[in-house]
């Protein structure tokens, strides 16, 4: 109780601190002039009339020389509906706004990345990709943030079947990114293989589905996959077309309920909701048993309990503890990458190259220390490196 009090007033006192700074600031973000020098008579005439014309004519002539004459060479659109903002849900446009400009900020601080962030006021699947294909010809790289499955799906992959940027749905798998460089580092705490491993998932939404997916690309042994009704199987009749297609990934022999999965696993991962994971459930698991709780802000379990129920290595999505699962890690290096080498599309061994990038900047791996800090001064010039 002590330490869930504690973590109460922190966010408490969070809360309280980010709205008095965006008071004071009027947001988060801004634009300025790449070319700060003093605007005189000359330059005017070649930044705006007469001079731009001819930069216009040339790219309309060649649309590939947009990014050599414009910002689009380093700008991204980050673009919501509002539909799953953090922990809040269904806030809808207007409300999503400070977390787009915050994703904004990360951008800029951590890659130098120009972004702009758009909110959008339509939600069907269609409406969401017509806007967004209407606008690509501004940037250089789209970066889809806290729109709710199963749409967040269907978007993401018309998009990038239909665009020539590349776009990138930063829950799903920038979360994905982090959680297998985590998990990286804590095989080698414990001693544990993905091939021999047997890991549990709970929440089976955009983050929880592209984990899932990118493990078992990355050779993991066997993934057992739980929602609010229980495991996944082929014998469940009440599964929607996303949990259908997730089938082939996973392990499809067990049936019951979370608790009836965790005996013997080697890995928990949690991306779902509060309280889930239970210390009993936490000593029915494999010896070493390494927990990764990322419900925000608060996990599964708490690391105390975890550890005293015997947790080798624990990660949650909390900045207040040990190993956060930050999506920061990942997504500045991945667009530095893509916008200077000229990708056109993410795909899984760009996720992978990645993940592997991150997991190696931690030279000694500790049950204390799987995934580096987001203020890792390497991690974008090192998985830019890897995103060709």
């Amino acid at each position: 109780m002590r330490t869930t009090t504690h973590s109460i007033i922190v966010y408490m006192d969070y809360n309280q601190l980010a709205l008095e700074l965006h008071e004071k600031h009027k947001g988060k973000i801004t634009t300025r002039l790449r070319d700060d020098s003093e605007l005189d008579r000359t330059k005017l005439s070649a930044y705006y009339t007469p001079g731009v014309a001819e930069v216009s004519r040339v790219i309309a002539e060649n649309p590939a020389l947009l990014p050599k004459y414009t910002w689009t060479n380093n700008l991204v659109a980050v673009i919501t509906d509002g539909s799953a903002v953090l922990g809040l849900g269904d806030i809808g446009p207007r409300g999503s706004m400070p977390v787009m400009e915050g994703k904004a900020l990360l951008f800029k601080h951590f890659a130098g990345i120009d972004s702009v962030p758009i909110t959008l006021d339509v939600h069907t699947a269609d409406e969401i990709i017509n806007v967004v294909k209407a606008i690509a010809p501004s940037f250089g790289a789209i970066n889809l943030e806290d729109i709710a499955a199963p749409k967040c799906f269907e978007i993401e992959e018309r998009l990038k079947a239909e665009l020539d940027i590349p776009v990138f749905h930063d829950d799903q798998h920038g979360t994905a990114i982090v959680v297998l460089a985590g998990l990286i580092n804590a095989m080698k705490v414990t001693g544990k293989t993905f091939a021999e491993c047997k890991i549990v998932t709970i929440g089976a939404g955009a983050a929880g589905t592209a984990i899932m997916k990118l493990l078992y690309k990355y050779g993991v042994g066997s993934i057992v996959a739980v929602d609010s009704k229980g495991i996944i199987g082929d014998s469940r009749e009440d599964l929607n077309d996303e949990k259908k297609a997730l089938l082939p990934y996973l392990n499809t022999s067990l049936s019951g309920s979370l608790d009836d999965a965790i005996a013997g696993a080697d890995v928990f991962i949690g991306v779902s909701r509060p309280g889930l994971l239970t210390q009993d459930m936490v000593r029915k698991m494999a010896q070493d048993p390494i927990i990764f709780a990322l419900s925000n802000p608060t996990p599964e379990i708490m690391p105390d309990e975890a550890k005293a129920a015997g947790a080798a290595v624990i990660a949650t999505g909390r900045s207040d503890f040990p190993n956060q699962v930050n999506n920061a890690t990942a997504f500045p290096g991945i667009f530095r990458g893509a916008l200077d080498n000229g990708v056109k599309k993410i795909t899984d061994d760009h996720k992978i190259a990645a993940a592997e990038v991150i997991a190696s900047l931690i030279e000694v791996p500790s049950a204390n220390e799987i995934i580096p800090s987001v203020f890792d001064e390497r991690l974008v010039t090192e998985i830019a490196k890897v995103i060709v």
